[in-house]
């Protein structure tokens, strides 16, 4: 069972907020973080709750300067759920809280297998009283707008009265990151509450700017049957229920409280109240509902079954649960992005960048309706891309670095360095390498799930405009005759500008221009291989001219790759950076994870050193097969050889500080592939990324959903080197001695729960009788076709 649990023993305030992330529980539609019921917003707890794609607009004055920044909104707290001893013989006790110095006791326990939230807290009061209280809380997988906690109070040495307060409380602001808490958090205004019948409240408000309407409506009951007393409380901001019940040693009390949760953004209701009250009216009891959310729950497993051993495998559930949570079934049917810290919190002001690039590739092979889903939300925003590309200058389309609502660039252009309180220029809106993770997400997606209808119109539409940028981006310089991309920022963002430049930006980022050459090789087959009436409306509805095709041919083949010393340059000019001192940095601070903020307090800049903070060129490796980059640079003019490649991972395994998540990540997956020996060690680092928050307290602030999805893809596709091209399933898989074993299901076109099982020298495969056609699978040495209803183990080849 402790495969499928995640507890924690006792209370530890420094740990709450990153306890809180790791036990939010959500269904896609929105999600709550694990506080207790008893705790408001402070220092040590952040009870926040948010619905997917609800974001909000605000100017804030920071540093004499007017910032604008959308936000996801900390919509009103549903959790609240307070109480109190009253005995027969003495007045009314203070209202109990683990803060408090009643506390005695307190375990809680995450349980991944049935999506729930456990507490048990024991409270003794100064007289010798105790209470023990049994929380269980869902956030409902079956009715996205639905949450609910059962709470049993008992009485263990007393017998009197207990006062409780049911809550939802509308006071709440966008407070959950110390660092932003100098811009505007009130997000929320005309708060209004009632009560709709005995036991039911409701909270209404709106988002300032965006107007969107927001409704909550609470039901509360309780298992005594005769409530001393009952009622609602009128509160500012605030709809409470309150009871009074007889409590006592053989006599337990139930509480149960019922959520509904509406936006004015949902489909199929006229008044967001309306629906919430009637929605939570019409639920069932707890039982009932916790039955369905539990056949839910198991439905989810048996489409992404994963079977990894150890404490690696209970590490990569509690990751899979994460996903699932933030990307259900349900976001299939929300304008909704991939936000790179989950529903967890307000971390990246819950914006989407580019961690889809490390999501979606899962999700394909489980969920592709989901993939789907949001490479749409991508799509909708195409006009928007097109026109920050026309602003600029240029034309086909250019994704933002940071997006929210409606596609505009969402990146601030100040930020923060909280280790010198200084506000410093943010140019990291100059990644336009987002582009052709969108680009490639819609390749792979494709190629997964086989979906060509989607190919052929969203997806070509996207993939045409991209390369379209790519194309009138790149510069011909005659003295070196080839094509160049100047100005932008690659993945490693300590890098924005050369030193002592004035201007920002960087020349030939080998990871941009090798993706762009991608793109435009893509997006000329693809074009090839439109039907011809979609081809010609496609290219006659976004006027794109046939001799444009030649130009992105010329530049596929001659855009310009820098190397130095027999490596690739992560971009022009990285060699001749200065080299900095690892060791004496490393003596001096310990975690230099975050070394551009150690060398701005300094009154330094990352800029001068080659040391970056994550993969860039490694990043190549991630992306592409071993023989798919070679022929990338084949097709490019370049040799890249396995001894070239070795070395360029060396080179920048020395200079590299893992200031992001995903490092580990696209470390430990690069190296399997070249089947290094220290490979588990970065994959660990990557497991390890949130559960032992390695970042230093930016858990607390929400999930890493890209380190949390890539670490699941690592397994699925970077180990076992699958891919899903040529219509075949393709396995070259990598020898991993502390991972000698593991399983899992996919979901490959229309074949559902095909098993790939893998130990030492051989791969099994299962596919259901019931699929329609057999499976190509290709191996290094051979193919095979596996037919419906197969069951079997194939030798691998030696090497």
């Amino acid at each position: 069972m402790r495969d499928w649990t995640w507890s924690y023993e006792g209370y530890q305030p420094a740990a709450e907020r990153l306890r809180e992330s790791l036990c939010t529980l959500g269904n896609g539609y929105f999600a709550t973080r694990g506080a207790a019921c008893e705790t408001a917003a402070d220092e040590v707890h952040y009870p926040g709750t948010y619905a997917a794609g609800c974001y909000n607009r605000k100017v804030s004055v920071v540093a004499g300067r007017e910032v604008e920044n959308e936000d996801l909104v900390n919509l009103p707290n549903w959790l609240p759920l307070r109480y109190r001893l009253r005995p027969a013989d003495a007045p009314a006790g203070p209202w109990l809280t683990p803060d408090g110095p009643q506390l005695r006791a307190h375990r809680q326990e995450l349980d991944l297998r049935h999506g729930t939230l456990t507490r048990r807290t024991r409270y003794e009061d100064a007289d010798g009283r105790r209470l023990h209280v049994e929380q269980c809380r869902l956030v409902h997988m079956g009715d996205p707008h639905l949450a609910a906690v059962r709470t049993v109070f008992s009485a263990e040495n007393w017998s009197g009265n207990l006062d409780v307060v049911s809550e939802l409380d509308g006071r709440v602001t966008n407070d959950g990151v110390a660092r932003y808490r100098a811009l505007d958090g009130h997000h929320l205004d005309r708060v209004r509450t009632g009560a709709a019948g005995p036991g039911t409240v409701w909270l209404t408000s709106r988002t300032t700017r965006s107007d969107i309407r927001v409704a909550l409506a609470a039901r509360t009951t309780e298992s005594s049957g005769a409530p001393l007393s009952s009622g609602a409380v009128p509160e500012e901001r605030t709809a409470a229920w309150h009871l009074t019940v007889p409590v006592g040693p053989r006599a337990p009390v139930t509480v149960e409280k019922t959520v509904a949760l509406h936006t004015s953004r949902d489909a199929a209701i006229s008044d967001p109240r309306w629906a919430a009250v009637d929605r939570v009216e019409r639920a069932p009891a707890f039982a009932q509902l916790l039955a369905s959310h539990r056949t839910a729950w198991r439905h989810l497993w048996q489409r992404a079954e994963l079977d990894v051993p150890g404490e690696a495998g209970r590490i990569l559930r509690l990751h899979l649960f994460h996903v699932l949570q933030t990307l259900s079934p349900h976001t299939a049917e929300l304008d909704v992005g991939v936000p790179a810290r989950g529903l967890h919190g307000e971390a990246y002001r819950g914006h989407v960048f580019w961690d889809e690039l490390f999501v979606l590739p899962f999700l394909n092979l489980h969920f592709p309706e989901v993939s789907r889903a949001l490479l749409s939300y991508r799509h909708r925003r195409l006009p928007q891309a097109c026109r920050a590309a026309a602003d600029g200058g240029r034309a086909g389309a250019r994704y933002p670095w940071q997006s929210g609502s409606d596609g505009r660039e969402e990146t601030q252009t100040l930020h923060l360095n909280p280790r010198s309180g200084r506000w410093l220029p943010d140019h990291s809106r100059l990644q336009q390498h987002v582009g052709s993770a969108v680009a490639y997400n819609v390749w792979q997606y494709c190629q997964a799930s086989g979906d060509t209808d989607f190919l052929h119109t969203k997806g070509a539409e996207m993939l045409l405009q991209i390369a379209r940028f790519w194309a009138d981006s790149a510069i011909w310089d005659a003295a070196r005759e080839r094509y160049r991309i100047r100005g932008v920022v690659g993945p490693d963002e300590y890098h924005e500008a050369y030193p002592d430049s004035e201007a920002p930006g960087l020349d030939d980022n080998a990871y941009t221009n090798v993706t762009a050459a991608w793109v435009l090789a893509r997006a000329l087959g693809l074009a090839r291989e439109l039907p011809v009436p979609r081809r010609r409306e496609l290219f006659e509805r976004i006027a794109l001219e046939e001799d444009e095709l030649d130009r992105w041919d010329d530049v596929s083949r001659r855009l310009r790759v820098p190397f130095h010393r027999g490596v690739i340059s992560q971009f022009d000019g990285y060699g001749d950076l200065a080299e900095l001192d690892w060791g004496a940095y490393r003596d001096r601070y310990g975690d230099i994870r975050r070394l551009d903020r150690i060398l701005e307090a300094e009154g330094d800049t990352a800029n001068r050193y080659q040391a970056s903070k994550q993969a860039d060129a490694l990043m190549l490796g991630y992306l592409f097969s071993p023989a798919e980059l070679a022929g990338l640079f084949r097709r490019l003019g370049y040799r890249l050889d396995d001894e070239v490649w070795q070395a360029t991972v060396e080179y920048y395994l020395r200079r590299t500080s893992h200031g992001s998540t995903l490092s580990g990540l696209v470390h430990g997956w690069v190296l399997a592939r070249v089947r290094r020996a220290d490979a588990w060690r970065y994959c660990q680092e990557a497991l390890a990324g949130d559960v032992a928050d390695v970042q230093g307290g930016t858990t607390a602030e929400g999930i890493h959903l890209g380190a949390m999805a890539g670490t699941l893809d690592l397994v699925q596709r970077g180990l076992t080197g699958l891919e899903t091209r040529q219509d075949a399933l393709w396995l070259d898989p990598v020898p991993l001695p502390e991972l000698s074993e593991y399983g899992f299901s996919l979901r490959y076109r229309a074949d559902w729960g095909v098993g790939v099982h893998m130990r030492s020298g051989e791969v099994g495969i299962t596919v259901p009788a019931s699929d329609p056609e057999p499976i190509r699978v290709v191996l290094a040495d051979r193919q095979v076709t596996v037919a419906p209803g197969y069951s079997g183990r194939l030798r691998l080849p030696d090497g």
